[in-house]
């Protein structure tokens, strides 16, 4: 058996060398200049209101990347990663509900929506929840296991499809229902809402919200990066191979089910960063997050940018999230029936999505 050769092509391009770098520097140093040294007077300064928004769309653009993997390169169209950006929200939630401490309404050390159910301790999935390195580390790890002991059974299973599709959207829709419940422990149809500081410092503070954009940020450049590192080897060579034709893929003497769990684990995994690093910013995490429309949501956002392609659904995100921005000012009621024109109309005339229509453009 000869085995697959490795891609000795470059990550990116020259030119897309100097994009990235120019999008790495502009986060780095123009959001905190335009912000903080430019005085809100000049017409140049980025409001604290454009910041959040630029760090919840990179926090989006993270998950549109993770969908890519699985879907653009493996053919595994998943419904449910909303749960897992929703888990790594969740992690980070219950530290900074820690962290407002006697802060809150009823003054206790107990969570508010704990007083007010008449809880006397914390449940016992609490207890490491005042360490921040300690919730972090679960925030990514509880949901990549679960990913993997639910990718194992239904891969192993042959589970394929629009079968696969539906079971992932049944998962996300069960949490959901378990996460509305008050006895979890989770707050219930509220969620976690009113943080006040992460690791001591408040949040509110103009220069953490725009650490906490920057972050967002360079994350995704770091993904981005890895995800085309491997897309470009011979794993990620297998991953369209198995996307392709499995059947020859397993014929050749290659696992299918070992690559499609490792790459379905590291994209819930990538979503529960974006999680993390989604609820400081936001304010507030509860089991909407869950909801079969954010699943769905991602999916478009990988279509319209271009699947396969790793920066399509990233500007898929930022298109599609920021047309929602707009649509939901001036016209909130139209738009689902926009973004469902948008996703029919790109299917049928822009197969490749954005970026297919700008390769067409510079051709």
């Amino acid at each position: 058996m000869t085995p697959l050769p490795m891609d000795r092509h470059r990550l990116f391009s020259p030119r897309g060398w100097v994009l990235l770098l120019a999008f790495t520097l502009a986060l780095a140093i123009g959001v905190p200049m335009l912000h903080l040294a430019v005085p809100e007077s000049s017409a140049l300064h980025l409001s604290e209101f454009y910041v959040q928004l630029l760090g919840k769309f990179l926090c989006y653009a993270l998950c549109a990347l993770a969908i890519d993997l699985i879907w653009g390169f493996t053919g595994i169209l998943s419904l449910g990663h909303g749960l897992f950006f929703a888990l790594g929200g969740y992690g980070m939630g219950m530290y900074l509900m820690r962290q407002i401490g006697r802060d809150g309404q009823y003054q206790s050390d107990l969570p508010d929506f704990m007083v007010f159910l008449n809880w006397k301790e914390l449940p016992w999935h609490w207890a490491l929840s005042d360490s921040l390195v300690a919730m972090l580390f679960l925030a990514v790890a509880v949901p990549g296991l679960l990913a993997l002991v639910f990718g194992y059974f239904a891969f192993r299973s042959r589970i394929q499809g629009v079968y696969f599709s539906i079971i992932t959207q049944a998962l996300t829709v069960a949490a959901m229902l378990l996460f509305f419940r008050n006895e979890t422990g989770f707050g219930g149809n509220n969620g976690f809402t009113d943080f006040k500081r992460i690791a001591g410092v408040s949040l509110q503070l103009p220069w953490m919200k725009v650490l906490l954009c920057v972050l967002s940020g360079l994350v995704l450049v770091g993904a981005l990066l890895l995800a085309r590192w491997l897309t470009q080897s011979r794993y990620g060579r297998l991953l369209q191979a198995v996307r392709d034709a499995e059947g020859r893929v397993r014929f050749c003497g290659y696992d299918p089910v070992a690559y499609k769990v490792s790459v379905w684990t590291l994209s819930a995994m990538l979503c529960a960063i974006a999680g993390v690093l989604y609820v400081p910013q936001v304010g507030i995490i509860n089991p909407s997050e869950m909801s079969p429309g954010a699943s769905i949501e991602m999916a478009i956002w990988a279509a319209v940018g271009g699947r396969g392609t790793l920066v399509g659904p990233i500007l898929g995100a930022f298109f599609v999230n920021g047309g929602k921005s707009l649509f939901t000012q001036w016209w909130p009621e139209a738009w689902l029936f926009v973004l469902g024109a948008l996703f029919i109309a790109v299917t049928l005339f822009l197969p490749q999505g954005l970026i297919g229509l700008i390769r067409k453009l510079k051709r």
